[in-house]
């Protein structure tokens, strides 16, 4: 069972009071689910045939296409012939949302100021139907070859991978981009049940550094998109810090 550590407890209790802190601590303690978001280019209904043969029951999520949610099977989803022909990409719900918020189409120039490991650069690129011009950019050397991993396992052609400090790629690319996603590291509150160290290590001190980086990030994009273009900024956790 995970057990949240006594800094975030505190953390929410002064924020929003011992009630929520409490349901926050409960909700952590659930089992987390696994969705699958199906290529564009793959036989969707094929795919969950196959699936099924395998003894993988899936549920529809209506509100977003290609998107199914993992009933039974979890031990299976990752070892398929089909999931390493890059036919479905297994990504949590909420991280979908983003690059359907950014909404890229095949006529645009799309960044994706930190990519790894490729869940919301996959997904865009599949928006963008594997056509225009994607770049992935992450700083990580060893993140990287997830990424390219990923996106040659998903067979997208329209991307192009960089590693470089995200602060600083204004300097090459300004005012180059039609839309921008920061999906900016954080300190990942969001997903604390498939995180679980994060609690060993969250307080406030490192929680500063991080949104001091968020900011940087954020003011590189803004720097980097045309007039009129679209930024949209996400994170994967629930500090005021880092969000607001």
């Amino acid at each position: 069972m995970i057990e949240l550590s006594e800094n975030i407890f505190n953390y929410f209790e002064n924020l929003y009071g011992k009630e929520i802190a409490e349901k926050y601590r409960e909700y952590i303690r659930t089992d987390h689910f696994q969705y699958i978001r199906i290529s564009k280019s793959a036989d969707e209904q094929k795919i969950i045939s196959k699936l099924n043969s395998y003894g993988v029951e899936l549920g529809k999520i209506e509100f977003i296409p290609l998107v199914y949610k993992v009933i039974s099977g979890n031990e299976i989803i990752g070892k398929t012939l089909e999931h390493a022909l890059g036919k479905y990409y297994i990504q949590s719900l909420s991280s979908m949302i983003p690059p359907l918020v950014l909404n890229p189409n095949q006529n645009e120039i799309v960044l994706d100021l930190c990519a790894a490991p490729g869940s919301k650069t996959t997904e865009l690129a599949d928006l963008m139907n594997n056509k225009g011009v994607l770049v992935a950019n992450e700083i990580s050397v060893d993140r990287v070859k997830m990424l390219v991993h990923n996106l040659d396992r998903m067979n997208f052609i329209n991307t192009g991978v960089i590693a470089s400090k995200g602060e600083l790629l204004h300097q090459y690319f300004a005012n180059h981009f039609d839309k921008i996603l920061v999906d900016a590291p954080c300190s990942a509150l969001g997903v604390l049940q498939k995180k679980n160290e994060v609690s060993n290590w969250w307080n406030l001190d490192r929680v500063e550094n991080i949104a001091a980086v968020q900011v940087s990030l954020l003011v590189s994009a803004i720097r980097m998109a045309k007039i009129g273009a679209e930024i949209v900024y996400s994170t994967c956790t629930l500090a005021l810090e880092e969000n607001e």
